[in-house]
């Protein structure tokens, strides 16, 4: 378990302790008790893993009274018999801890997984100025004069040079991969599957230094201006800029999404689309369509945004079209619906990244939202 992690879930039990939890932080509460059963770097202040589960259970027995009518569907996406207990004891009072639905429907099931998908790793590809790749994978490194590679994370040199000519890479990110990447200013960039990203091998002292998303979705934390005697920072998206001071935000723009969502996690930042400009502030998200050059700005749990960077992907009343087109970037493989009354189903729930496709497909039928699936190669068709 990550230190963010630690700290996520140290403040979600402290909240139910004291009373003070809400009810979508109480599903994501459970989920991700229930996902993490074998972690290791367990906090330890918070006592062992099962006085933990009795304190939860016996808080929710004895104190939750949250609506037995309203039914939210979750996808265990992970279970052990380690929990199995709480969610028996739990279910007449915590209907969202279990698997219920708003309208009663069977859909089908069945089929083996083919050996050939595997779940996401480490591996991009670096463009130079010249046209040239490079490779870059877990476990292999590479060095070069202004930058080197760990496996994981690809490091550029700070600039020296008084240099006015600025040079560009791409460092691009596949299907069933992800990367980071820090520049020559100390900013950090965590990029997802099926992304890319431009930027300058070394800033220009005391210009703007400015980074282009060219497509998917990465997460940055910016170097402040303060050290770089005031320069700004900006990314570059299609229709829109973002002008940051020194901060930490998420942007997810894929090529097959209309929309360009940008949440401030810490920071501020501006920013400018169709002419008009917007300031954000923290937990804030902006969806920007690119169709209309409308945006809307709300208010949102910033977690659900950011934890894919740190092994997590976390799905709030998310429809299914949209959790499978998370998972088909990290495993790389497509998805058709047969059944396409099963798109709109909303669901939450708590995948971890490195569990195979088998695992999570089981867990799906097992929470009883589909019946039936098959692959033919590397296409899963959910009937």
């Amino acid at each position: 378990m990550s230190l963010n992690h630690q700290k996520y879930f140290s403040d979600l039990v402290a909240k139910l302790l004291d009373g003070s939890i809400t009810k979508p932080e109480l599903d994501k509460l459970l989920n991700f008790f229930l996902n993490n059963q074998e972690i290791e770097n367990w906090p330890d202040h918070l006592g062992s893993k099962e006085d933990v589960q009795e304190r939860i259970h016996e808080k929710i027995r004895s104190q939750l009274d949250f609506d037995k009518k309203e039914v939210v569907k979750v996808i265990p996406l992970y279970q052990k018999s380690f929990f199995k207990y709480v969610v028996a004891a739990s279910v007449v009072l915590l209907v969202t801890f279990t698997v219920f639905f708003n309208q009663q429907k069977t859909y089908t099931i069945v089929a083996a997984v083919p050996n050939k998908i595997e779940v996401g790793t480490d591996k991009a590809t670096l463009t130079l100025e010249d046209g040239s790749t490079v490779v870059l994978e877990k476990g292999k490194t590479y060095n070069d004069e202004n930058v080197n590679s760990t496996g994981k994370e690809l490091l550029y040199n700070k600039s020296n040079s008084d240099s006015k000519k600025v040079v560009y890479n791409y460092l691009t990110i596949p299907r069933g991969g992800q990367f980071a990447i820090t520049l020559s200013d100390g900013t950090k960039v965590w990029l997802n599957s099926e992304t890319q990203l431009k930027f300058p091998v070394h800033f220009i002292e005391g210009e703007t230094r400015g980074v282009e998303l060219v497509y998917g979705e990465a997460y940055f934390d910016v170097s402040p201006s303060t050290a770089h005697n005031g320069a700004g920072f900006t990314v570059t998206q299609k229709a829109q800029k973002i002008h940051v001071i020194g901060t930490q935000f998420n942007i997810k723009a894929y090529k097959d999404d209309s929309n360009i969502a940008t949440t401030l996690v810490e920071g501020k930042v501006e920013m400018e689309f169709a002419n008009v400009k917007q300031n954000l502030i923290p937990n804030q998200r902006a969806n920007f369509d690119i169709k209309t050059n409308k945006v809307k700005i709300a208010k949102v749990d910033v977690y659900n945004d950011i934890c894919w960077k740190n092994g997590v992907f976390s799905f709030e009343d998310k429809p299914l079209e949209d959790i499978m087109k998370v998972l088909a970037r990290w495993y790389d493989i497509e998805v058709k619906f047969e059944n396409e009354s099963i798109k709109k189903e909303k669901f939450n729930g708590v995948l971890i990244k490195d569990r195979k496709i088998d695992e999570i497909l089981k867990s799906i039928k097992n929470s009883g939202i589909i019946n039936k699936y098959e692959f033919k190669n590397k296409t899963l068709l959910l009937k």
